[in-house]
């Protein structure tokens, strides 16, 4: 047996060495390159002219040292066996010992292969006890290596599977891409999927794993977590491909990490890109398996370099993209699965298990239907417990007569509680809480329910609740400010508790209930939950008919500093991801008259990202405080403004780069640290004023204002006729945020109630109407809190739908033995029910303008212009000549009429589309205030990019103020279908 001496003189006589490098002074001895400290790297041994001809240890990066290895002869000493010939090998971790087996494997089977071991001298003299013992160990050693090598061969191919088909190249998947993002309509992109998956890349059928390419196409669909954000990525591919970081971070500022980074690989001199794809789809979907359980910056970049060396710029670029959720295509899963079946993204809606829905509707690779393949199986499509549901969401709601539009057969009212959505799934003693965007919510806002939940439904084994969390007062019973759930700031609420305010229910006891109508679902809480104060508790709720009852409820909990009211349809059923529910806020309402807003300076700018990369798009807003001489923040924006008027405020705004260097900061600006930006005004004073819009002024403490803040803002209007000396400034800021919500003038929203037609009501026989039955039971709400309620009747509305009624009733009896004189009579009947409604429209509409300028009384406006149309015409004007307008599709048939006078009164041309090809339309009239994206990709794809979408309170205001308003404070609002984040979309 050696002695330790003996051993050492082994250890040190290695050819080779191996370890992470120390300083990160050393240079490879092959491409010149510094090795980063803390980077593997290996060494050969050479004699050192500076050592006395002692050896040391020339140092290389890992692949350039088998690049070396693979243009030496083939006698040249190489590494055979690591544990035998490389010196530090044992205190190696398990992963870069594999990096070395990958290297060592690729060298042997590439040309350069040695045949025979050649024998060191050094080792030759230091041979020990028996040749025969040490040539047993050393084939045993080589033994286990081999094995090792074998077994990685055969998890390399299990894990590549069959991956023969063209199909499946990596190369494909970008070309699908690339041509899905060149196309904008909505049809066009899925045409574009589908056609692949059906013919595949060379025509004849499909071969690829349709499945995989699903979850690569929405990586945001089935997240992996990969703790990788734009900047930690600049960092680890600057020690990748030796580049100047800082020098990245400045391209950066484009917007487009992967544009970043794959333009520095490519002229990266210590990685050269490969010439082609060799990748499949299976190997990236492994490497980003792998890559989301890495968490150390050293793993992650000997993660990288695992794959670098095989991908082409494209594909490394597109590999970013999929780390980052986002392969910019602008394609989401209606797009993807759609071309999959029609029916996949309804299923997707109701269960988020996107492998599971695409197999569901596959055939077999046999081309046999697979089990779940028939009609009755796909068309079966039903939510899963435990498996997050997509929530049913709601549309902005700008008036009464709107809600009265969409709910005709009456609606609940339900309080819109300002906290954080809670999807509860309960199996058993098993619970499961999933956040608006289908994420686990944080462990301390939800962890106290499980055992309250259990005494709120005693009976309930299994069940999925939709909820609000948020925090209330025990001893008002009161909701508290948005933002007191966090960890930190229920601490500083001693005397509250979080409570869980339930107001749906999709399943209960084995049966799904998203089928059965809202009124139902409702009735099914309020007879199986027991309210436990402050804990668990059913939302506040009214049934409402009548417009006056509605509105007085919206002021009612404005009043009480509510944020609105979400109302539903009491027929309707619960819809997946569908915005059919109402929601009530101040900032909707009126135009936005009785919103909360402040006339603030620009003070500075960030950089946006995605499409507005390297634009100056998102904006820090402030005031001026008179006392301290100084300009502080108040909220930063990044919606309202069009890409004609971004574009200009490019070269408008007169601004100076600081690059978030709180260094750099100017010594009359006080911001925090995160609302640093990347440029400063040169001179505030010299800056423009914008109007700032938002749901409510709110406590931010990261903003300099005494921390006032505004929640939602969007900039509504630039006051041209404004500047900084006009501006808010800090007293009249604190003013208008300790202002009283019940202090806000509603009378504007309760004057227009005599406006507001009376919708008729459907009739129905279906079992949901068996309220009925039981009168009164939704004529108080089903909390404790309790509200006075007036009812009152719109007078004028009740007389007509009299004189209708008779008028009607006269028209269904006529059966005059004269059959001209009967039809004659009943062509009378019909044109005067025609004219006096249309009389009543036209005076309706007229007192709608005369509110909306705000200058005269309802009733001494409605008798100045009850004269009739001939008067309207009269009035008629040239404001809108330049305008050619079209409805929206979908438009309510109802208004049609109405619209069309009024935009002959200003002047408009009225286009009508043959096959919705019109490419002359300026405008597009909208009677919706927000329309989900998926919309306007589908049924605007064939109007000009140009043309502007607004909503009819542009008409009415233009008419009231009779010149041209501004567009951008009545843009119909783009909700995004595939947004997680909370922005407004324009």
């Amino acid at each position: 047996m050696p002695s330790d001496e003996e051993e050492q003189q082994q250890e040190e006589e290695k050819p080779f060495a191996v370890e992470r490098a120390k300083t990160g002074r050393a240079k490879c001895k092959r491409c010149k390159c510094t090795i980063e400290k803390g980077e593997l790297r290996i060494g050969k041994y050479v004699v050192s002219f500076f050592l006395d001809g002692k050896l040391m240890p020339a140092w290389h990066h890992v692949t350039c040292m088998f690049e070396a290895f693979a243009k030496q002869r083939a006698t040249t000493k190489r590494i055979d066996d690591p544990a035998e010939d490389v010196k530090g090998w044992e205190q190696l971790s398990d992963d870069d010992k594999q990096v070395i087996l990958d290297e060592l494997e690729a060298s042997v089977s590439g040309p350069a292969k040695c045949p025979t071991k050649t024998a060191s001298p050094r080792k030759a003299t230091s041979s020990s006890d028996s040749p025969r013992k040490t040539t047993k160990k050393n084939s045993d050693q080589k033994k286990v290596t081999a094995d090792d090598k074998e077994k990685d061969k055969e998890t390399d191919k299990a894990r590549k599977g069959k991956v023969q088909s063209k199909d499946d190249s990596f190369r494909e998947f970008r070309r699908i891409c690339s041509n899905v993002a060149d196309v904008d309509a909505y049809t066009d992109k899925t045409a574009i999927i589908k056609r692949m998956f059906a013919k595949g890349s060379l025509g004849d059928g499909f071969k690829g794993d349709i499945v995989l390419w699903c979850k690569l196409l929405l990586p945001g669909a089935v997240k992996r977590i990969y703790n990788l954000q734009s900047k930690q990525l600049i960092k680890l591919f600057a020690r990748l491909l030796l580049q100047d970081e800082d020098a990245m971070l400045e391209h950066l500022e484009q917007g487009d990490v992967a544009e970043t980074i794959s333009e520095f690989f490519e002229n990266s001199a210590a990685v050269s890109p490969c010439p082609a794809s060799v990748l499949a789809i299976q190997d990236v979907d492994f490497f980003l398996e792998t890559l989301s359980h890495l968490t150390k910056e050293d793993e992650q970049i000997q993660h990288f370099r695992s794959i670098l060396d095989k991908c082409t710029v494209n594909d490394l670029k597109m590999i970013v993209r999929l780390i980052k959720h986002d392969l910019r295509i602008n394609a989401g899963p209606k797009h993807i699965l759609e071309a999959v079946h029609a029916d996949a993204y309804k299923a997707f809606q109701m269960s988020r298990d996107l492998e599971t829905v695409v197999r569901r509707f596959l055939p077999n690779l046999e081309g046999k239907p697979c089990a779940s393949s028939s009609s009755s199986a796909r068309n079966n499509v039903a939510i899963s417990l435990m498996t997050p549901v997509l929530p049913m969401l709601a549309e902005a709601c700008s008036s009464v007569e709107m809600a009265m539009r969409k709910c005709p057969n009456g609606m609940l009212s339900e309080i819109k509680y300002d906290g954080e959505r809670v999807q509860v799934h309960k199996s058993g003693n098993d619970f499961r809480y999933f956040s608006r965007s289908l994420k686990p919510v944080l462990p301390h806002k939800i962890n106290l329910f499980k055992d309250y939940i259990v005494q709120a439904f005693p009976d309930g084994d299994d069940l999925i609740l939709d909820s609000e969390v948020l925090m209330v007062d025990n001893e008002t019973g009161q909701p508290l400010p948005f933002g007191t759930l966090g960890i930190h700031k229920k601490a500083e609420f001693k005397n509250a508790n979080v409570c869980l305010f339930v107001f749906d229910c999709l399943f209960y006891n084995g049966e799904i209930l998203i089928e059965k109508s809202m009124l139902e679902r409702r009735n099914i809480l309020k007879d199986r939950m027991t309210e436990i104060p402050n804990r668990i508790m059913l939302s506040e709720v009214y049934e409402v008919h009548d417009p006056r009852d509605l509105a007085e409820r919206i002021v009612h909990v404005l009043k009480l500093g509510l944020e609105g009211l979400v109302l539903k349809d009491i027929d309707s059923e619960y819809e997946p991801g569908k915005r059919h529910w109402l929601k009530v806020k101040k900032d909707y309402l009126c135009g936005g008259a009785i919103a909360d807003s402040a006339d603030l300076v620009v003070l500075g700018a960030w950089y946006g990202t995605g499409n507005k990369g390297g634009m100056l798009s998102v904006f820090l807003m402030g005031c001026y405080d008179e006392r301290r001489d100084k300009w502080l923040t108040v909220t930063k924006v990044h919606t309202g403004h069009d890409d004609a008027t971004l574009e200009a405020l490019q070269d408008q705004l007169d601004m100076v780069k600081i690059s978030k260097d709180t260094e750099k900061l100017p010594s009359w600006l006080h911001a925090k640290k995160p609302m640093v930006p990347d440029f400063v005004a040169r001179d505030p004073k010299k800056q423009p004023v914008w109007e700032i819009t938002g749901a409510e002024f709110t406590n931010q403490g990261v903003h300099t204002a005494d921390g006032i803040s505004i929640r939602f803002p969007r900039v509504t209007r630039i006051r041209h006729d404004k500047d900084w000396s006009t501006a808010t400034t800090l007293d009249e800021l604190r003013v208008l945020f300790e202002r009283k919500p019940d202090s806000v003038d509603f009378n504007r929203l309760l004057g227009m109630l005599p406006d507001v037609k009376d919708v008729p009501k459907k009739t129905s026989t279906s079992p949901r109407k068996a309220r009925s039955a039981n009168p009164g039971l939704w004529d108080t709400p089903t909390t404790s809190s309790k509200i006075k309620k007036e009812l009152t009747d719109d007078a004028e509305e009740i007389k007509l739908q009299k004189t209708l009624k008779r008028k009607e009733s006269e028209l269904d009896v006529e059966t005059s033995p004269d059959k001209a004189r009967s039809e004659k009579k009943k062509a009378k009947l019909k044109r005067e029910i025609k004219e006096e409604t249309e009389d009543f429209l036209s005076a309706k509409l007229k007192k709608e303008d005369c509110l909306a300028g705000g200058t005269e009384s309802f009733e001494s406006s409605f008798d100045t212009n009850a004269s009739g149309s001939d008067t309207e015409d009269a009035k008629s004007n040239n404001t809108l000549q330049h305008v050619r307008a079209s409805f929206a599709p979908g438009f309510d048939t109802s208004r049609r009429k109405d619209v069309q006078r009024l935009l002959k009164t200003l002047g408009a041309t009225m286009v009508i589309p043959a096959n919705r090809r019109d490419l002359t339309a300026t405008h597009v009239i909208h009677t919706r205030a927000e329309i989900p994206s998926s919309v306007v990709l589908e049924d605007f794809a064939d109007f000009p990019r140009s043309v502007k979408h607004v909503t009819v309170s542009w008409l009415e205001e233009t008419a009231a103020q009779s010149r041209q308003q501004e567009e951008i404070r009545h843009a119909v609002q783009l909700a995004g279908d595939y947004c997680d984040c909370p922005c407004t979309h324009r």
